[in-house]
């Protein structure tokens, strides 16, 4: 790797620039980016997945490291070659030009155990985050770059303003820390933003994904009203009834219900509603 161009050089050589209908934002500081790979560590010679590689900063530290084959997921195709210039013939690189969304994460590192790390694009870092936390997939563990609310969002107690589905959730799978702050001058265009990088390790009694759905249909109908009593907002679930089923105050608003009440809400809801 050190004998490489530099990142900078490389996109210029390619005049490349980002793509702000991909949410690109390029991380070009290489003692940053093996921060990242440190933090995300040790892999002792587990798959990595990485979406959204771009120029290949982050990249770069991750074949540095002890992590075993390096999985690219690229959607932008002019990247790809700037990606396989990375290629040092082992066979730990792998480039697959998708959309992360529809990838089948399975296909790509089965049968071992992996970790995605990513500097997520800024547009789909959520969704992506929900497919790897509720999907038939689930990492081994995950280290993620997101805007600095969204970060926020997603490591957020009981009453914090940040407190929300995405808490809930996350919280409900993983073991979530925010590890890391970056501001937007680190990024190649600078974002109106500042980033985080969370780092996400599923806990071993996660609820199975046909709670983990109930979750999510509680969730939503809860903070999608989140001044009202749980009462009124969970209504359409059962209201009341449903609250007290699962041990919860029906005057209570869901910004104060912590995710252990918010799972007794989701095991007492009908699967059949």
């Amino acid at each position: 790797m050190t004998d490489l161009p530099s990142l900078r050089q490389t996109l210029d050589a390619h005049g490349l620039l980002a793509k702000k209908s991909f949410g690109q934002h390029f991380l070009l500081d290489l003692n940053v980016t093996r921060k990242i790979a440190r933090l995300a560590g040790p892999f002792e010679g587990r798959a990595v997945i990485e979406v959204g590689p771009g120029p290949g900063g982050l990249t770069r530290a991750l074949l540095e490291s002890d992590a075993g084959n390096v999985v690219l997921v690229e959607k932008d195709p002019r990247f790809l070659p700037l990606l396989a210039e990375l290629d040092d013939g082992s066979g730990r690189l792998v480039v697959v030009e998708g959309d992360a969304l529809k990838v089948r994460e399975a296909e790509l590192v089965e049968p071992a155990p992996a970790h995605v790390v990513s500097n997520l694009p800024y547009n789909v870092g959520t969704a992506l985050l929900i497919k790897w936390l509720t999907g038939p997939w689930l990492p081994y563990a995950l280290t993620l770059m997101f805007q600095k609310e969204v970060a926020e969002r997603i490591v957020a107690a009981p009453g914090d303003d940040a407190y929300g589905r995405l808490a809930v959730i996350a919280q409900a799978v993983c073991e979530a820390r925010l590890v890391m702050h970056l501001p937007a001058a680190a990024f190649t265009p600078p974002p109106k933003v500042a980033s985080a990088v969370v780092h996400l390790v599923p806990k071993a009694d996660r609820p199975d994904r046909e709670t983990l759905k109930r979750l999510e249909r509680v969730t939503a109908a809860a903070f999608g009203q989140r001044r009202k009593m749980l009462r009124s907002s969970l209504k359409t679930l059962g209201g009341a009834a449903l609250c007290e089923a699962a041990g919860i105050e029906p005057d209570a608003r869901a910004e104060v219900i912590d995710g252990a009440g918010f799972l007794r809400l989701a095991k007492a809801l009908d699967q059949g509603r």
